[in-house]
């Protein structure tokens, strides 16, 4: 049974359906998972275990972060075209995505493209369709048009250059210092701080987030150093419950 298949299209129930991604056998199967979950946004009802794991394709294995949206295109097409029909149908731009300069020999170096808000946004030199208010909804627009679903890779936390600079958090009155925890960092990617549970800023932050990619009608979030290394249960519930306020079903794919 197709994933769709799980998705509940009554107005009055908001459905999440989190993913816990393991390790892939192939490039293809990047996206297979033990389990789907679904919970209900307003009555918190307990996860459910369904039967199918979402099938699609992640670009990482292909293009680690080098990937543009011209590969992207190139690659849905191809699988819109020989894979759909079997059940393939997610396409998800992995790690890098804003990534201003790619040479940078180390994360200490790595310039990023991000809003006002401290939320990461496509780097437009490498995705056209980005325009000069950077988003993915035209991109997703296209996946969409080819029968499949979008999908995207985030690192679990808020960036550290949001939290130097401490920019405002969409949508509420915290600043981005409130919301980090400068001494969690993921042990190999030093991108971002990890969020601090026992202040509201973290669940604002994450929120807006959701709402963003709502808005970019992503269908698809993979979350980065959440499950190991160490597991952070607060941040996968932080983050499941804005995906329940977003007031769109996305899968939520939770890796090491």
């Amino acid at each position: 049974m197709p994933v769709e298949g799980l998705k509940v299209n009554d107005p009055e129930r908001n459905t999440l359906i989190i993913s816990i991604r393991l390790i892939p056998f192939l490039a293809l199967i990047a996206l297979a998972s033990c389990a789907l979950l679904s919970v209900h946004a307003q009555s918190r009802r307990p996860l459910i275990i369904a039967p199918t794991p979402p099938m699609g394709w992640n670009s990482w294995d292909s293009y680690g972060r080098t990937l543009n949206e011209k590969s992207i295109k190139a690659n849905a097409l191809w699988i819109a075209r020989n894979l759909k029909r079997y059940g393939w149908q997610y396409v998800v731009v992995d790690e890098g995505w804003y990534l201003a300069n790619l040479n940078a020999n180390d994360d200490r170096n790595v310039r990023f493209e991000m809003d006002a808000y401290g939320r990461y946004v496509p780097v437009p030199a490498r995705f056209p369709s980005a325009g000069t208010n950077p988003t993915f909804r035209p991109l997703a627009d296209y996946i969409h048009s080819l029968g499949l679903k979008f999908g995207l890779h985030i690192i679990r936390g808020i960036p550290r250059e949001a939290v130097v600079k401490n920019l405002p958090i969409a949508g509420s009155k915290y600043l981005a210092k409130e919301a980090a925890e400068i001494s969690d960092v993921c042990p190999w990617n030093a991108y971002n701080y990890g969020l601090n549970p026992s202040h509201p800023a973290a669940q604002a932050y994450y929120d807006s987030l959701a709402r963003q990619y709502a808005d970019w009608k992503v269908d698809f979030i993979k979350i980065d150093c959440i499950s190991d290394h160490p597991y952070k249960g607060d941040e996968i519930r932080m983050f499941s419950e804005a995906i329940a306020k977003s007031g769109r079903a996305m899968v939520l794919s939770l890796s090491p």
